[in-house]
């Protein structure tokens, strides 16, 4: 059964920003180039295209007012894929700029709807959060497949260690590896655990990794990586699945969250219930256009 629909028509025109160094590209559905998993990654390559992390595509049923957007995400490699927690507040920041009187989104993206508010902005630098709903734990939150754990609910790595893992969604999959110290959240570590867990043949859609560990009461440090992306330097929706894995253990208190990684730290309110807000800072980069010989080349019609 098809996850997806047919892919959209994109215009030319693009805007690009960043949370915490994760960029993301904005495009509005349009007439010019077909979304195809070879155009996507083109686009997205950061010496041959545009360079970013990932595609937020406007679709034309969200262009009216700033009450009501209608989203899709593409990963680099070409995939669809459900949200992403900086994806929707660079989105967010690109509303901010059409609708400079709009204060708050509804947002509809990978079947649900998600509520942002527009802070404000110094600059470049746009203060946006998100709701991003009620995380589930468990592996049925992530379609992973419990024959794979052991008899403690570790995972076995592919160095033969347990790894102490907590599935979570995020309206996406992730697949947290809890750490026992600081000592252990190292970018060896990551290197070799990011794409087995990522790709792990115990979950049905993958899922996005990330190594975390608590560093003191409401604050915890992360590494990321992601499914279809790899090593990043951010992730909202990364973000949020370590603070409700460490609270849902345990580990740290319902309540704000400063979750550390590489690019910078992101604020992470986890309710008891584990609702999740998302809150941080934006940057925009640029604006353009994908000239027309660039546009000529790329498909416009053929498999997605």
């Amino acid at each position: 059964m098809t996850r997806w629909p047919p892919r959209p028509k994109l215009s030319s025109a693009f805007y690009k920003a960043h949370g915490l160094g994760n960029d993301y590209l904005v495009f509005e559905e349009g007439d010019d180039w077909l979304a195809t998993d070879r155009n996507v990654r083109l686009v997205c390559d950061r010496y041959r295209g545009v360079g970013a992390d990932g595609i937020v595509v406007l679709l034309r049923a969200g262009t009216a007012h700033a009450h009501d957007l209608h989203l899709r995400m593409f990963n680099p490699d070409g995939g669809e894929f459900e949200r992403s927690g900086n994806g929707l507040r660079v989105l967010g920041s690109f509303a901010a700029r059409r609708w400079p009187e709009a204060e708050a989104l509804t947002v509809h993206v990978g079947g649900d709807r998600v509520e942002m508010v527009l802070h404000g902005r110094s600059g470049a630098e746009h203060d946006i959060s998100v709701q991003m709903g009620h995380a589930v734990t468990g592996p049925e939150a992530i379609s992973l497949d419990v024959g794979a754990l052991l008899d403690d609910g570790s995972l076995l790595g592919p160095a033969g260690q347990h790894l102490t893992v907590v599935p979570v969604s995020v309206g996406n999959p992730h697949l947290v590896v809890v750490a026992e110290s600081e000592d252990d959240v190292t970018d060896q570590a990551l290197e070799q655990l990011g794409p087995f867990v990522a790709t792990h043949p115990a979950l049905r859609h993958g899922a996005n990794m990330q190594l975390a560990c608590v560093l003191e009461p409401g604050r915890c440090r992360a590494l990321i990586w992601e499914r279809g992306v790899g090593r990043t330097a951010a992730s909202g929706t990364s973000a949020c699945a370590v603070a409700v894995a460490l609270v849902s253990r345990g580990d740290l208190e319902p309540g704000d969250v400063r979750v550390e990684m590489p690019g910078g730290h992101l604020g992470v309110q986890v309710a008891s219930d584990l609702s999740v807000i998302l809150r941080g800072p934006v940057e925009e980069v640029c604006e353009g256009r994908l000239t027309d010989d660039l546009v000529a080349s790329l498909r416009t019609e053929g498999p997605s």
